[in-house]
């Protein structure tokens, strides 16, 4: 006969492989590896602060951020997952930091602590310190940006989109089901109280979908006089004139051009103000009260007088695409060549936008609330340079 291999299970018991001998020693988590552990080891006395700010964190800060820096790049769209796979994957455990026989957290505490430690202002710390470290700060350019906005869609669903003036349903998440058919009359004997039988019967209620049928034909409805039950902080809104509106926030970036990393992030309610704001807001973090001359690129979406007026007031060459009339944007600023150039560099912000919604779980958030999704969306970013850094480093 042919000869083929057998599936007996061999029952091997023990392992002497080491961790680190079963990862491959080009594996790109390699890299991201030694420059997040760098990354924290310069945070430490953030983690320091935090003893004092909650007692002892029941998972080590360290091992709760890689943690969930591998769920953002390896897609894994759950804690309760992310945990299952850290139980068993060996690549996961040796990233982490656990031991071969070390016990995985329980979801619930992995996430409860995870909510606690990674707020907006510890995602930012973190990606700083990363575009800080030795070795990737030379890729960055300090003089050429790019600011860009994107949606984020919410976790709420528009049949949570109810009138402000509105009780709110009586479960957290349920969208209310449709008013139930008129029950028949009592009649005279049913006043009477039942006689009590062994087991009370069970009222015959008619059962009722659980996603209710709506019909929206019609209706008027905006932020102003409607509000998502689900997640309050989600707005109703759409980028493009074809578009659908969807419950929704706003992701904005600020990218440096030399290698498309981003060096900042942020995430607001979903208006058509918010992109300037945020720019604005992020070139102010990035280089507080600088005056060296440093460019930005941006669509036609930022080209209002107010906007360009406060980037040359902060010394920002505003390199903004000229709407088809009423410009703020004049020859003065297009006749230079840098204008073109950082027109054609702006184009890049939309990778690291493409991979978060693909790769980063970023397309729809699965979190509530503007300061959570913030967080989320400024640690997935961090994720996206992670991701590039292998490659840029060989270079």
């Amino acid at each position: 006969g042919v000869m083929r291999g057998t599936d007996e299970a061999s029952g091997t018991l023990f392992s002497y492989v080491d961790l680190e001998e079963r990862v491959p020693a080009g594996h790109p988590l390699r890299k991201i590896r030694q420059i997040v552990n760098d990354a924290l080891a310069s945070l430490d006395a953030e983690f320091d602060a935090l003893y004092t700010d909650f007692g002892r964190p029941s998972i080590a800060p360290e091992r709760l951020i890689r943690a969930s820096l591998l769920q953002i790049l390896f897609s894994i769209r759950s804690e309760r997952q992310l945990m299952e796979q850290m139980d068993y994957n060996l690549l996961f455990r040796w990233f982490v930091g656990l031991g071969i026989d070390d016990a995985v957290w329980v979801p619930t505490v992995f996430t409860k602590n995870r909510d606690r430690l990674l707020t907006t202002d510890m995602s930012r710390k973190v990606m700083a310190a990363i575009l800080a470290h030795p070795e990737v700060k030379p890729l960055l350019s300090d003089e050429h940006f790019s600011v860009d906005g994107t949606l984020v869609k919410a976790w709420a669903s528009m049949k949570s989109f109810q009138p402000k003036d509105s009780p709110p349903p009586d479960h957290d998440d349920d969208p209310g089901n449709p008013p139930s058919p008129p029950t028949q009359e009592p009649s005279a004997d049913t006043d009477k109280p039942p006689q009590q039988t062994e087991t009370q019967p069970m009222p015959a209620t008619p059962r009722q979908p659980r996603n209710a049928e709506v019909n929206f034909r019609g209706e008027k409805r905006s932020n102003a006089t409607h509000a998502s039950v689900t997640d309050p902080d989600a707005r109703l809104y759409k980028k493009a004139p074809g578009a659908a509106a969807a419950l929704c926030f706003m992701g904005h970036t600020l990218m440096e051009n030399r290698n498309g990393l981003v060096v900042q992030a942020d995430l607001t309610h979903a208006d058509g103000h918010s992109e300037r704001e945020a720019a604005i807001e992020m070139i102010n973090r990035h280089s507080p009260g600088s005056t060296r001359r440093v460019t930005l690129g941006a669509d036609k979406g930022y080209d209002a007088a107010s906007f360009v007026a406060e980037l040359r007031r902060m010394v920002v060459t505003p390199h903004v695409a000229q709407k088809a009339r009423h410009s703020a944007i004049d020859g003065r600023t297009t006749q230079h060549p840098g204008y073109s150039q950082s027109q054609r560099r702006r184009k890049k912000i939309e990778e690291p936008f493409g991979w978060a919604k693909t790769v980063g779980g970023m397309a729809q958030t699965v979190h509530r609330g503007l300061d959570r999704v913030r967080a989320q969306f400024t640690m997935t970013m961090a994720a996206c340079n992670l991701a590039r850094l292998p490659k840029l480093l060989a270079a």
